[in-house]
């Protein structure tokens, strides 16, 4: 079986994008991986499925898989890049709204042009519960122990678990051991995904993320909202905040608890490509 894919990015996130509006989802988690496969493979950091959508008050629904076959719940640029191939396949107009389903709810986006959205991505959850973290109780900061260091932290879902720790330095040589050691701590009882933050100043934050299931990526949208919403959290960050990734720069904007937070960013395709599905079972 043939499987056209088309291969995408958003600010340096990548993602195989499969078209399962009229088919089922047809790969299984070892074909996943294969695919995955940078070598080997085409190579993503996520696997995106666009198909009808389950909840009918939105137009599609799009699954998502991390590269070692592992679901995900949501993913920032890759929404972006979803909104793009959508407009793309005649199914999104230009400088419209729309609601489509991801694994953890709703979100809507709206396409500014054919290759920038913004997306509402809804309100960070901080309940320890919800995460999930074990924690005794929900706080501000958490603290963390890791391989010989002794980590505060703070811990919001985004859709997806996300612990984020401030540091003064992001090429510090540490953050290349702990990215995984947090990413895999017991008390996430999902996983996390990682983000190491420096402030630079109340409207700007420069971000390094080791994402569960897919590693160090050169950029993570919901990331990026889970840094900008733990420091406005604390008062160290304004409404709208730019984070700048090793990909590229998202702009962030939000206005507090009871309000849902907006990403807004490009999304680009790179190439279109068929895959020999049997290949994968080799």
């Amino acid at each position: 079986m043939q499987l056209h894919f088309s291969k995408m990015h958003g600010i340096g996130n990548d993602f195989v994008v499969l078209d399962c509006r009229q088919r089922d989802f047809p790969l299984d988690t070892a074909q996943i991986r294969a695919l995955a496969d940078r070598h080997t493979g085409v190579g993503f950091d996520q696997l995106l499925s666009v198909e009808p959508a389950r909840d009918p008050s939105c137009a599609f629904y799009y699954g998502i898989w991390n590269a070692d076959g592992s679901p995900s719940g949501q993913c920032g640029n890759g929404v972006r890049c979803v909104a793009a191939w959508l407009h793309r396949a005649g199914a999104l107009a230009l400088d419209s709204s729309v609601m489509i389903e991801s694994p953890s709810g709703p979100v809507t986006v709206r396409l500014l042009g054919p290759h920038e959205v913004t997306v509402d991505m809804g309100e960070p959850v901080f309940e320890a519960a919800r995460i999930p973290l074990t924690a005794a109780a929900t706080a501000e900061r958490y603290t963390i122990e890791t391989g010989d260091h002794t980590l505060e932290v703070g811990a919001v879902s985004m859709g997806n678990p996300h612990v984020v720790v401030t540091v003064p330095d992001l090429d510090a040589p540490e953050l290349l051991q702990l990215g995984p050691l947090l990413s895999g701590h017991s008390r996430f009882g999902q996983g996390a995904n990682a983000g190491f933050v420096q402030r630079v100043d109340r409207g700007r934050l420069r971000l390094r993320v080791h994402e569960r299931g897919a590693g160090w990526t050169l950029a993570c949208g919901t990331g990026a909202c889970a840094a900008m919403a733990v420091l406005h959290q604390r008062g160290e960050v304004d409404d709208r905040v730019r984070v700048e990734l090793p990909g590229g720069t998202l702009r962030i904007d939000w206005t507090g608890p009871g309000h849902t937070l907006w990403m807004t960013g490009p999304a680009a395709f790179a190439f279109e490509g068929e895959w020999t599905v049997a290949a994968l079972r080799a």
